[in-house]
């Protein structure tokens, strides 16, 4: 059986471990079920598994190619999701394509499970090229477009950066091929905890001194101080704020940094990082915003934080 895309908390104890695949991107969600004893791939391997459950992200177009990718190797296809994010929607258009074989609505919530049916045309197509030439794929941040945030860092950050550079949380590459342009640049760590974002930057940032990491950020060690770090941490996993994962990154952040080191990192006005920033670092100040965002400087790292 194949699992793909469930996410840390998800149960899936009435499966086999020895017979599971767990089909997850997300490094952090990777370890996690790799941990519990699952067998953990970034994708699922050719060939037919007797059924597949697909758990429904947010993205419309990343649950319809999760959703092509299993049914093209199972048998069977369940489908577990919310309503908010729009997994009813989702059975109606598998009721025209499949036979569905049965359905179960409680709360907030709807599992079905199908057979049959041609869903090749909702598979993600090759990468979507967007501004400035950077290609992005379905489901990853901003696959869209650029976000306005990382635009209003890259507009603050002053030209000389340092030798090392780290962009945690780099995504597809929007902030580490602009700081690639800045003088004196050596090496630049792109960590990312999506797989498929990370499979993007190395695409985007076609530069020898780039070195691409597939780890979670808040745990990253790049082995060697780092001058500057720079950041557009997410605040969310789902749709509730999280501010904690972006405090998370900050401390990351101090921790990596040489003793006198900086942080640059945009986040929403409303978020509340000014006090775990004065924690890790001596001096922070607010360099550039407007209504939406803000940009934080933060200067040498608190000894403490090693």
């Amino acid at each position: 059986m194949a699992v793909f895309a469930p996410r840390v908390g998800y149960d899936l104890s009435l499966l086999p471990r020895e017979r599971c695949d767990v089909i997850q991107p997300l490094k952090p969600d990777f370890d996690t079920f790799e941990a519990a004893g699952y067998a953990a791939k970034v994708a699922e391997e050719p060939g037919t598994y007797a059924a597949a459950i697909v758990v429904v992200p947010r993205a419309k177009a990343q649950a319809r190619d999760l959703i092509a990718r299993a049914a093209q190797v199972a048998d069977i296809v369940i489908v577990d999701g919310q309503k908010t994010d729009g997994v009813d929607s989702l059975y109606k258009e598998c009721r025209k394509r499949g036979e569905v074989l049965g359905s179960f609505a409680k709360a907030h919530g709807r599992l079905f499970w199908f057979s049959g049916g041609d869903f090749e045309d909702w598979r993600a197509g090759p990468a979507r090229q967007i501004d400035e030439g950077f290609e992005t794929r379905p489901g990853v941040f901003s696959a869209d477009g650029i976000d306005p945030a990382s635009q209003l860092l890259v507009a603050s950050l002053p030209n000389k950066l340092g030798r090392v550079v780290a962009d945690l949380g780099a995504g597809w590459g929007f902030l580490s091929r602009h700081v690639a342009a800045r003088d004196g640049v050596e090496v630049m760590h792109l960590v990312e905890a999506d797989h498929v974002a990370l499979e993007c930057a190395r695409t985007n940032v076609k530069d020898a001194r780039a070195q691409f990491h597939w780890s979670d950020a808040t745990n990253f060690k790049p082995g060697h101080r780092v001058d500057t770090v720079v950041m557009n941490p997410p605040f969310h996993t789902g749709r509730k704020a999280e501010p904690d994962l972006g405090k998370a990154f900050i401390l990351a952040a101090a921790k990596m940094l040489a003793p006198t080191g900086q942080l640059f990192m945009v986040a929403n006005r409303h978020l509340p990082y000014e006090a775990t920033l004065r924690e890790a670092f001596q001096q922070v100040e607010e360099v550039a915003g407007d209504t939406r965002f803000k940009v934080l400087q933060a200067q040498r790292p608190s000894r403490t934080r090693g």
